[in-house]
């Protein structure tokens, strides 16, 4: 008690000091952690671009790389090829894909499940092995089908040729553009409800009226979304354009970069950096166009009136069921086995030899000591990578979700931001990360930095697909288990993880073969000891003038059959686990 001017007065109180709840810790913690792993790298890149100096010697930062960058040669026209092959392919594959799901999705197509599933399969398939597989093909020398078609009277060349613009575009069309936009317009397409068809139907519009003016209109948003989604990946493309490319000058801007780094010595890590920027500042602009497409209209295709149908397409039924089919088997069988048969080729398209078919080249492949570290790397990869993102990330998707914990939108727009920055991108900021970072440099080049990589490359699909395993879930059984007494890490073991189990196994599977196909993102972080089966079948095409054509089309075989091979049996396990439906 105080007294002033003969008045009593109170002390006043005291604020008690507390400490940030867990809630905070854990927040602060993921953020930087991410954020770490995610902004900095951007930052070190444009940043870098202004430096002169060595890695190791402190900042001298001018203009110099800008200058000698865009000073060389073909650096716009590389930055206009990349512009062209996406708009070719996209132009193509996008309405194509658009109509195969439709007929997937809304039609009485005959095994419309399975032919789901093999676009699946087509996008487990590394789009390297599926480029070898066209190489064996369409090469203008040796390509089978070339070499098959000079057989014809008055025919003295091969009328195809793979290294070309054309032959890039082509591709890509059957490499994974088109079975990365059916995967994820298939599902769409089939939430939505009959009644809208039925209507248009019964006022007398044919089919196809009414695939164009109810279906695809009410369609819009998740078409949007799967058409921005490969718009802010313009510049992810790499290993296509580098086997295709190279050979006749063509470069793209990832391919660009990617020879300011190895074909110089010593590498022109400025230069290179400073090319990457104007990348970020693409990918800027990109990225708000989105979001105000995304926000300008919405549909909604289920509400509780929802009805679920097919319709039939009448005569055109078996011509839908033929394309579909056909796109399949060009996807999926014809590169497979067109890959099997040269690996048994004495030399790929020289028919004329005494001896065409042989074993020699599975003998050395498979006794090569450097193929089976390659294959030892990649095992340990991949399974590290399938076993650790599962949880780690159906962590992440639960403080999302099931947490009111503030920052927990700031964690969301970095994973979305993250998968806007394309692979070689990524790589390249990596590796000013793990050379300019005392704490990280001594695991460079180790298998452990591309362990930390390809964990972390899928983190944006892993977290959204438990988001919305979580979402579906009431909170009945954690209540339950938290009032008997159970904490937390217990509760997830027993209660949550057995209930997103086969989620677990579909993330764990999805993530093996990202890691198994990784290439631009590890890429300039793999030393000699660290090189992946990806990277192995990469140079070979690249670097040995065809004289390592065979080896390299059989180790795309040995990842299409590690890729596959997990996945088959991955689904077929996936169906047992979890919780048992009677």
């Amino acid at each position: 008690m105080n007294r002033v001017a003969g008045v009593s007065t109170a002390a006043p109180p005291r604020k008690e000091f507390r400490l940030p709840s867990t809630g905070t810790f854990v927040m602060s913690a993921l953020i930087l952690t991410f954020g770490f792993y995610i902004l900095y790298p951007v930052m070190l890149i444009f940043v870098n671009s202004f430096n002169i100096a060595s890695i190791v010697d402190p900042y001298q930062f001018s203009l110099q790389n800008w200058h000698a960058a865009f000073s060389q040669p073909g650096i716009m026209k590389s930055i206009g090829n990349t512009f062209l092959v996406y708009v070719a392919y996209t132009s193509i594959s996008f309405p194509l894909a658009v109509v195969i799901a439709w007929i997937l999705a809304r039609t009485r197509i005959p095994f419309s499940r399975g032919l789901e599933f093999m676009f699946w399969v087509s996008f487990m398939l590394p789009s390297l092995s599926t480029t070898i597989g066209w190489t064996f093909l369409l090469d203008p020398d040796i390509g089978f089908i070339n070499q098959a078609v000079k057989w014809l009277p008055f025919v003295d060349e091969g009328p195809f040729n793979i290294y070309s613009v054309q032959g890039i575009i082509f591709a890509h069309l059957f490499g994974n553009a088109i079975s990365q936009k059916v995967m994820l317009l298939t599902p769409a397409f089939r939430n939505m409800d009959l009644s809208l068809e039925e209507a248009s139907t019964v006022s007398g519009a044919s089919n196809l009226r009414t695939m164009m003016r109810v279906t695809l209109p009410v369609m819009v948003p998740p078409m949007v979304i799967v058409f921005m989604l490969n718009v802010v990946r313009i510049f992810q493309s790499f290993e296509t354009e580098l086997i295709l490319g190279t050979p006749i000058g063509f470069f793209v801007y990832s391919t660009k970069i990617f020879q300011q780094i190895r074909d110089f010595d010593p590498p022109e890590y400025g230069q290179a950096t400073a090319l990457a920027s104007v990348t970020l500042i693409l990918i800027a602009v990109i990225i708000p166009i989105q979001r105000w497409l995304l926000h300008r209209r919405q549909y909604t295709t289920v509400t509780s009136s929802y009805k679920p149908g097919l319709i039939h397409l009448g005569w055109f039924q078996p011509i839908a069921t033929t394309l579909v089919i056909s796109v399949v088997g060009f996807l999926t069988l014809v590169p497979v086995l067109t890959l099997v048969g040269g690996s048994f080729m004495t030399r790929v398209g020289f028919f004329q030899l005494n001896t065409v078919w042989s074993l020699h080249h599975w003998g050395e492949v498979l006794q090569d000591r450097f193929f089976l570290l390659a294959l030892q790397n990649t095992m340990l990869l991949s399974s590290s990578t399938a076993l650790i993102s599962p949880l780690l990330f159906s962590i992440v998707a639960y403080i999302l979700v099931r947490t009111k914990w503030h920052m927990r939108g700031v964690l969301d727009s970095l994973f979305w931001m993250s998968a806007s920055i394309p692979g070689i991108l990524a790589g390249l900021g990596l590796l000013w990360l793990f050379l300019g970072t005392p704490l990280l440099r001594p695991i460079f080049g180790t298998i452990w930095a591309l362990i930390l990589v390809t964990i972390l490359q899928g983190k944006l699909t892993s977290t959204q697909l438990f988001k919305g395993v979580f979402l579906q879930m009431g909170e009945e059984l954690e209540e339950a288990s938290r009032l008997s007494g159970a904490g937390w890490w217990q509760t997830y073991f027993r209660i949550w993880l057995p209930l997103i189990m086969p989620m677990l196994v579909l993330v764990g599977t999805f993530n093996f073969v990202l890691a198994a196909q990784a290439t631009s993102g590890i890429i300039l972080l793999a030393s000699r000891g660290t090189v992946t089966l990806s990277i192995l079948a990469l140079e070979l095409m690249t670097h040995s003038d065809g004289a390592e054509l065979e080896a390299a089309g059989i180790v795309s075989l040995v990842m299409i059959a590690m890729t596959v091979g997990v996945a088959l049996v991955a689904r077929r396990f996936g169906f047992r686990v979890g919780v048992p439906q009677r």
